[in-house]
């Protein structure tokens, strides 16, 4: 099973997360997200469900400035923890892709585990915040996790008005290209997925 717990601690924040690729739920490995912030831990609730991922996480933040430092941290340590738990990457499908609709929204996501981080986005999302989250931090969540996983992750907007639907639907898309790009392929288990012999 591939798993990997990552500990952060600064003035900002301290971080404790395990994250398992094989995971289902329940006890063998379970969801359970508790970041101070209830919209992402919403949001990162369903990344786990629609990933297939198990996924225990605690934030302690600097809330009472804003969510800043907390989202980005979070998307830091996740992004390590899919880089240390895909190892050298070897069997795994390497690609995943999705076009995912959300009510109105219409999202597409598509991966690349290369192992070079880089996340390109065209979300347009009209409100500023949902309850009291910033929406612009979605961008940076997705930007320090995309790095520090060593994936390339394009999310596109194809549609969409309501700001909460879009935010859900890059989450749930970019959950179900990855269930797809980390998942073994059994015709080609043990072989790094490059002509290159590496992923960097």
């Amino acid at each position: 099973m591939r798993t990997a717990e990552i500990k952060r601690t600064t003035a900002e924040t301290d971080i404790v997360l395990k994250l398992t690729l094989e995971g289902k739920g329940g006890d063998a490995a379970p969801v359970s997200v508790r970041t101070g912030c209830g919209f992402l831990d919403h949001m990162l609730t369903l990344f786990a469900g629609h990933g297939g991922f198990g996924l225990t996480l605690t934030c302690r933040g600097d809330t009472e400035v804003d969510d800043h430092h907390t989202v980005e941290d979070i998307g830091i340590c996740l992004g390590q923890a899919f880089a240390e738990a895909l190892g050298e990457r070897r069997g795994i499908r390497r690609y995943g892709d999705i076009a995912l609709p959300m009510d109105e929204a219409l999202l597409l996501a598509a991966v690349d585990v290369s192992g070079r981080g880089g996340f390109y986005d065209d979300l347009r999302i009209p409100a500023q915040k949902v309850g009291s989250f910033d929406t612009e931090l979605c961008r940076e969540f997705f930007i320090a996790f995309a790095r520090c996983a060593g994936i390339t992750l394009h999310i596109r907007q194809l549609a969409g008005e309501n700001s909460h639907h879009i935010i859900e639907g890059a989450f749930k898309a970019a959950a179900r290209a990855l269930r797809t790009a980390v998942s073994v392929d059994p015709e080609r288990a043990g072989e790094i997925p490059s002509t290159k012999g590496r992923l960097s």
